[in-house]
């Protein structure tokens, strides 16, 4: 568990080590141990505080950088964004990717990676609030 994280949510929220121990039915000590590295959660108590938080439970482990995106999700993105990169390389050429009639620059193709990158964020989180309930277990992969 990265407790650094978990302490940052716990103070955005503006409650004590208690209160949250409280709200997820541990003591304050577990709580302490939690943020401290000393302790680890059991499955259920982090579940309990990935869902208090509105987060992943990825995301409580530091498995992951978004509190909204899965190691699973990260790991699609990563391929997809691969996919597209080698894709961008292929079509350099005489009949390659071109942008207002030039060949695109190395920085131009960074630049569109990244936006790329963003947009397929965002369209996995969007479709995750509408995802049907079958495909949400895979997030416990």
């Amino acid at each position: 568990m990265d407790g650094k994280r978990l302490r940052e949510l716990r103070k955005a929220k503006k409650l004590t080590q208690a209160e949250l121990g409280k709200i997820i039915n541990v003591t304050k000590v577990s709580i302490s141990g939690y943020e401290s590295g000393d302790r680890t959660p059991d499955t259920d108590n982090l579940r309990r505080l990935a869902d208090y938080f509105g987060v992943t439970s990825d995301y409580l482990l530091g498995r992951t950088n978004d509190p909204d995106l899965t190691a699973v999700d990260e790991k699609d993105i990563a391929k997809r964004i691969a996919k597209m990169r080698k894709d961008l390389e292929e079509g350099t050429g005489e009949d390659g990717l071109n942008f207002m009639g030039e060949p695109m620059s190395e920085d131009a193709k960074e630049s569109l990676l990244e936006a790329l990158e963003y947009a397929e964020r965002q369209a996995t989180r969007i479709n995750k609030k509408y995802a049907p309930n079958k495909y949400k277990n895979r997030e416990n992969q």
